[in-house]
């Protein structure tokens, strides 16, 4: 496979898993304005800062409000993380890679480009947006479903699949983040009742809630969610799920080991949580070293893999 076609299908898959994170993301601090007491205040801007987008945002916003925020992951031309530039960047990647994905693929982010862009006020504007979100990730997951069903299990599908769980684990870690961000932001007195919606909330984002139930079997709290979200075999969006991914996906491509072998390394990073005190700075300082990690393994596999002569295969 020429490494350019490898490329843009490695990053198809990231902007498309970009594009239903940030979805899921939004969905978690629209469902806490509804659910937390009037008193407890939630601060949209927290997103921004979790994304690492602050200078890029206050280049463009001066006020901090709900509808900067969301304007900014969901619209904004200027940031090229937001809903509808991810949304653009899969379209333009698939269009110049048609002949190596199911034909089928190029109809269906060419509707879901078209819906966005024509409801993206939805998202913006509180009344609708939960009508909006569900639809912009439903979308994500019909595509997602047809790759699984569709496609040969070739090096086409592995640059696929190292894109679509390098962007979930990160983005993962990112909601978790956000939640942590949040308790620690709480007076002492509000965080158990805080807690309780918070964890269910995240749970719900990342479709984990009913697997949460049947695996752990007691009720939510945030050390069990955090550890079922970060160490979970089995459940398609924990982290350690995601590395797996990675590396099973890695180890079918020629030139591996050095992603393999970091891979390996963040695997082995354990932060030890017994109780939700654990949840504290340290544990936001270890999800920031995990997110850096994360980072530097999509930079491995750019210099690994994509970063040759004209013509050269990956």
């Amino acid at each position: 496979m020429l490494s350019r076609v490898a490329e843009r299908l490695f990053w198809s898959a990231r902007y498309l898993e970009r594009v239903e994170n940030t979805a899921r993301l939004v969905s978690v601090y629209d469902d806490l304005l509804f659910d937390l007491p009037r008193d407890v205040k939630v601060s949209w801007y927290n997103l921004i800062e979790i994304n690492s987008d602050v200078e890029l945002f206050e280049q463009r916003y001066k006020v901090k409000n709900e509808h900067n925020v969301l304007k900014f992951l969901l619209a904004d031309d200027s940031n090229p993380s937001s809903m509808l530039s991810s949304l653009k960047m899969v379209r333009e990647n698939i269009r110049t890679t048609r002949d190596v994905v199911p034909q089928e693929m190029w109809e269906l982010i060419n509707e879901l480009d078209l819906y966005a862009q024509k409801n993206i006020k939805q998202g913006i504007n509180r009344s609708e947006r939960h009508v909006f979100i569900n639809t912009i990730i439903e979308g994500c997951q019909k595509i997602i479903g047809l790759l699984a069903g569709a496609m040969s299990r070739d090096s086409g599908w592995h640059f696929l699949t190292m894109g679509r769980y390098v962007e979930r684990a990160d983005m993962s870690t990112r909601i978790l983040d956000a939640a942590v961000s949040l308790m620690l932001q709480s007076e002492a007195e509000e965080s158990v009742q805080l807690g309780q919606v918070v964890w269910s909330k995240v749970l719900k984002s990342q479709s984990a809630y009913l697997d949460y139930r049947r695996t752990i079997r007691t009720s939510i709290n945030g050390a069990k969610a955090v550890s079922f979200l970060l160490r979970d075999a089995c459940f398609p969006r924990s982290l350690n799920y995601c590395l797996n991914q990675m590396r099973e996906a890695a180890t079918k491509l020629p030139r591996a080991g050095i992603i393999v072998a970091n891979i390996d390394k963040l695997h082995a990073k354990h932060y030890e949580i017994g109780t939700s005190e654990d949840l504290n700075n340290e544990f936001h300082d270890y999800l920031n070293d995990v997110q850096l990690d994360i980072i530097e393994i999509g930079h491995q596999i750019t210099e690994n893999w994509f970063h040759f002569r004209q013509g050269d295969a990956a």
